[in-house]
């Protein structure tokens, strides 16, 4: 149920500062706003989107995604996110996905309209002529016993958070968060085990054969974690293909922006926000958080100005929190100490300008090769210029390679796929490389993640690395920033 509007204190309505403006950010701002907050976002850069972000190539003069971002059906909260702002059109949404196997042959998946959840994914299963038979039937047994679950409570809060805050235990429960590993329990994997091993070992135990691991799981789960099946948590997995898949006949539609992220986050959203009475800073670095152990008082410019507000949520990267803070209030939140440990995982994004069209496909995933995900789009229609994104998930497992080596590689393999590759003009390329473009999702590693709600009352934490039971994406970053605010709107 929507949180009531707050009611003016004294003469005005509560002040809030949102510092960082990306998502979480945004998303905290917006849903502040609603609530009756007076806004005023603050971020260091020249743009709002964050991560979510584009540049301006100055070889083609084309705005262009740092990093293809996507969204799935399941990303309700973005989804809702998106509608109440006014910016749900900048997505396209398709449930058809796009297989390459490693012999080149194509291989189309969609789920069954007619059969019900989670029956719904078994055609397409079949439709994945690189596996054998019996694979396919192993990973669909695996399947139903890893996202097998009991309903039941134990295990589902924070310590003590029930106590102490009812409604925000509700939303935690209803979002799946565990403390133990951000996840509910299952029948058959006891809560305090679930995320202690590597999602690859219980596969292994669970009749998933190296090819079936190498040509299903991987490819999934890299994609979605940008971690490999060897490292990640088997609680994150659980996550992906519970929520991601199986959840419903839609929850796996695939949703990619109809217009570069600058675009949708840092004009529209920028301009939605200013008109919901929110005052946006750019260029406005946030040095210092002032405060003590019962409340945050202040933030301090890099230009030396002090700003009182009465509330504020910190939306800035994991690494960066408790350097912003005061030594008071970080003595207030021992537990952010912990955060540290959280470790960070890479995205490389291979950008690729072509004479011409050459992929025919909106996006594709290619089986078995470093090139995982090939999104392609019209660049030009007078020209045909073509530019195609290759994205590399989990790049920091990767071998190490410079940006000439990885550019062979990867032309190479999608010759092999579409021949017109090799015949085209290659323009320009160029080779991203985030190191820190979200967090790891370890075994455990949810233990490292923050409630939104701190000890000191008036101060709320917000990012996709914060505790939202989500890996880190557009999803976990938007339940973040409403979770924040609603930490505050209790506390009010």
């Amino acid at each position: 149920m929507k949180a009531p509007a707050l009611e003016r204190v004294g003469a005005d309505f509560p002040t809030l500062a949102v510092v960082g403006g990306g998502l979480a950010g945004m998303a905290a701002a917006w849903t502040a706003a609603e609530r009756g907050f007076r806004v005023e976002l603050f971020e260091r850069a020249k743009t709002l989107g964050g991560r979510a972000g584009s540049f301006v190539d100055p070889k083609t003069g084309a705005t262009t995604d740092y990093c293809q971002h996507a969204a799935m059906g399941c990303c309700t909260a973005l989804l809702d996110f998106c509608r109440r702002a006014g910016i749900d059109d900048c997505f396209q949404r398709t449930d058809r996905l796009h297989f390459i196997g490693p012999d080149g042959r194509r291989c189309d998946a969609a789920p069954s309209r007619l059969l019900p959840a989670p029956l719904h994914l078994l055609p397409g299963l079949a439709k994945l002529r690189y596996l054998t038979p019996g694979e396919r039937l192993k990973i669909a047994r695996a399947l139903r016993q890893l996202t097998k679950s009991k309903n039941n409570s134990r295990g589902l809060t924070a310590p003590g958070e029930e106590t102490r805050n009812p409604s925000i235990s509700r939303r935690l429960l209803a979002a799946g968060y565990c403390p133990d590993d951000g996840l509910c329990c299952d029948d058959d994997l006891d809560c305090e085990d679930v995320g202690s091993e590597p999602v690859g070992d219980w596969l292994r135990r669970h009749g998933q054969s190296q090819q079936a691991i190498d040509r299903f799981w991987s490819p999934v789960l890299v994609g979605a974690l940008a971690e490999t099946v060897d490292h990640a948590s088997l609680t994150a997995a659980r996550k992906v293909f519970r929520d991601g898949f199986l959840a419903s006949r839609d929850a796996s539609d695939l949703l990619l922006p109809r217009a570069p992220l600058a675009e949708i986050f840092n004009e529209r959203l920028g301009r939605r926000l200013a008109e919901r009475g929110v005052e946006v800073h750019l260029k406005s670095l946030v040095r210092r958080i002032e405060g003590d152990r019962r409340s945050a008082h202040a933030i301090v410019l890099a230009d030396g100005r002090r700003r009182e507000f009465g509330f504020v949520i910190v939306a800035v990267p994991w690494r960066k929190v408790r350097s912003l803070l005061a030594d008071e209030l970080n003595a207030a939140m021992p537990a952010l100490e912990s955060v540290e440990k959280i470790a960070p995982a890479a995205i490389t994004a291979v950008h690729l300008w072509f004479d011409r069209p050459v992929v025919p496909l909106p996006h594709a995933v290619l089986i078995g090769q470093l090139s995982q995900w090939v999104f392609a789009e019209r660049q030009n229609d007078s020209a045909a210029v073509q530019h195609c994104q290759v994205v590399i998930s989990a790049y920091h497992r990767m071998e190490r390679r410079t940006h000439d080596e990885l550019l062979y590689k990867v032309l190479g393999e999608l010759r092999a796929v579409w021949p017109a590759v090799g015949e085209a003009e290659l323009l320009h390329r160029r080779v991203i490389v985030q190191p820190a473009a979200v967090f790891s999702c370890l075994p455990g590693a949810n233990r490292f993640r923050p409630l939104q709600r701190t000890p000191v009352p008036n101060l709320a934490l917000a990012g996709d690395w914060t505790a939202t039971g989500w890996p880190g994406t557009m999803e976990g970053a938007v339940r973040s920033g409403a979770l924040a605010v609603e930490a505050l709107h209790d506390a009010v």
